[in-house]
């Protein structure tokens, strides 16, 4: 059974408690992601603007997490921030995502994770469009993109 069957299995429903990637294989993970995938989602890390498969993709469809599978994103609340990562403006859904408080790099930042699986998906932060005037800055590598 590969991870990625398995992790759909685990989808949180309603009232569970989510499976969280410290909870997943490491060598399974590592051999389902790429290695800037693992770096992102698990160790936090950040690809270099302009360089993600999404940030500049424009097709209609929805962003997943490319560990557990859940929907996060939908691509008519995505935007061109000029910062080389795909900007949201919106969550598929606000119970998609988590916020947590992040001090890492001497900044206060507000991290955005996976509600279902924990990973590190990237930022929101205060500066974005109407409706909502947040902009979430996500790393590609965080994501998966399915098109409708």
């Amino acid at each position: 059974m590969d991870l990625s069957s398995a992790a759909r299995r685990n989808l949180k429903p309603r009232g569970a408690r989510p499976i969280l990637v410290e909870k997943f294989d490491k060598a399974k993970l590592r051999q389902q992601l790429t290695p800037m995938q693992y770096d992102v989602c698990v160790n936090k890390g950040t690809e270099r603007p302009f360089t993600g498969e999404f940030w500049n993709n424009h097709d209609p469809g929805v962003y997943t997490c490319v560990v557990c599978g859940r929907d996060l994103f939908a691509s008519d609340t995505k935007y061109d921030s000029g910062t080389g990562w795909p900007s949201f403006w919106a969550p598929a859904r606000k119970e998609s995502v988590d916020e947590k408080e992040d001090r890492s790099l001497f900044m206060r930042r507000t991290e955005v994770e996976c509600a279902n699986c924990g990973s590190h998906l990237g930022h929101v932060f205060d500066d974005g469009p109407k409706p909502t005037g947040l902009r979430y800055c996500i790393n590609s590598a965080s994501l998966k993109f399915r098109r409708g």
